[in-house]
């Protein structure tokens, strides 16, 4: 390259913001972009029709049904197009448990996602540890007959969308088939799906929710991936499309995207990985010696390579993401607005972190789109930001 590519390309990176923040969303990739457009503009069709265009929508899903199945170690069958993780996460919290007559159980740190349902069928939750862990001990404890109405669905989500920590999903497969050998367990593998490979690490989960944006596909697509003997009732009534677990004109353009998201990321899984957790740690390290008071909240080994989470003394978070913003880096906290006052998350709270620290939460999240100079200018332009604050 040139002097003057030179100049030119560090021109366009000065300009560009250093995004970090790639657990709520990810920029597509050109391959999802690619497969997506030919759905957008010539084979618009209707893929529930018999003509030719409609079979070329239907065998675009089908191929994209392929490869996540292949992707996430289902049937092909088993796989349902959904509008996101969202709705797959209530598709299966509400379609057991009114489909046996039971409750639901999750730990206190999933994604509203999943809690809300959770809590609108009666559910319970389960306590986490100081590291963000399942309680087992509890868990088993919530399952037994006394400890309520009996449980249909337990939840544990494979990554947690705000510490990152990666979930055992065997050792809470055995205490559910253990306690309750009629339930069913359903991992929300959302953030999970680009750190681990999801085919082995939820070998034992009966249902699995994906969203194609957290993985570089589009915004409102996802699935629902079930076990072929799981009791099911659909929310969504209708057409019958996805036979009959989920009704409603199939996305074609979306679903074509998520599986060339997916089929691309499961072959870039490892080197990802090895590339992303390396600038992670670099960020992590380089943010902790230059600034004092702050801390990690779960240990680098327990959580997913592109997710660091830290707690940062005497400061509040949103006055820290305005700053950061001036200086063109995007980040998140791991706490919500609510009615104009800051509350404390709630996947800290239940960690045991008190309400002062977590008002001092910054999330910052790598994705595939990340590249070495967001970090340096990450690690140049937080410490000033919390000096400033201090």
């Amino acid at each position: 390259m040139s002097a003057a590519q030179n100049r030119t390309a560090q021109h366009q990176q000065d300009q560009r913001p250093a995004y970090l923040d790639c657990a709520a969303s990810t920029p597509m990739r050109p391959c999802a972009v690619e497969a997506m457009v030919p759905f957008l503009e010539t084979q618009f069709a209707n893929p529930s029709g018999a003509h030719r265009m409609a079979r070329r929508s239907r065998a675009a899903i089908d191929d994209a049904r392929e490869v996540a199945a292949h992707a996430l170690g289902f049937d092909p069958h088993g796989i349902v197009f959904t509008s996101g993780g969202t709705e797959a996460d209530n598709l299966a919290v509400h379609g057991v448990t009114s489909a046996t007559g039971t409750t639901a159980l999750c730990p206190a740190t999933e994604h509203h996602a999943v809690l809300h349902p959770v809590e609108a069928v009666g559910g319970r939750k389960v306590r986490v540890d100081a590291g963000g862990v399942v309680d087992l001990e509890h868990l088993a404890a919530q399952l037994h007959p006394d400890a309520g109405p009996p449980v249909g669905l337990v939840s544990v989500m494979l990554v947690n969308n705000e510490s990152g920590v990666v979930a055992d999903l065997d050792a809470v497969a055995e205490v559910v088939r253990r306690h309750a050998p009629d339930a069913t367990l359903h991992t929300d593998a959302v953030q999970g799906v680009n750190w681990v490979d999801v085919a082995a690490a939820a070998s034992a989960v009966d249902l699995l929710s994906l969203s194609a944006h957290k993985f570089g596909g589009p915004k409102g697509v996802g699935l629902l991936a079930v076990r072929p003997e799981v009791p099911l009732s659909a929310q969504l009534l209708g057409g019958g499309q996805e036979a009959d677990r989920r009704s409603g004109t199939h996305n074609t353009a979306g679903i074509a995207a998520l599986g060339a998201a997916l089929a691309e990321l499961t072959a870039t899984r490892d080197a990802d990985v090895c590339r992303i957790g390396a600038l992670a740690a670099r960020l992590a390290v380089g943010l902790l010696g230059a600034i004092d008071g702050c801390a990690e909240t779960v240990t680098r080994s327990s959580r997913a390579a592109g997710i660091c989470q830290l707690l940062i003394e005497d400061i509040e978070t949103e006055a820290l993401l305005v700053l950061l913003d001036r200086f063109d880096v995007m980040a998140s906290a791991a706490a919500s607005c609510a009615s104009g006052a800051m509350e404390p998350s709630h996947v800290l709270a239940a960690m045991g972190v008190d309400r002062q620290a977590a008002a001092g939460s910054l999330r910052l999240s790598l994705g595939w789109c990340t590249e070495p100079w967001e970090i340096d200018r990450a690690i140049e332009a937080i410490p000033q930001c919390v000096k400033q604050l201090r």
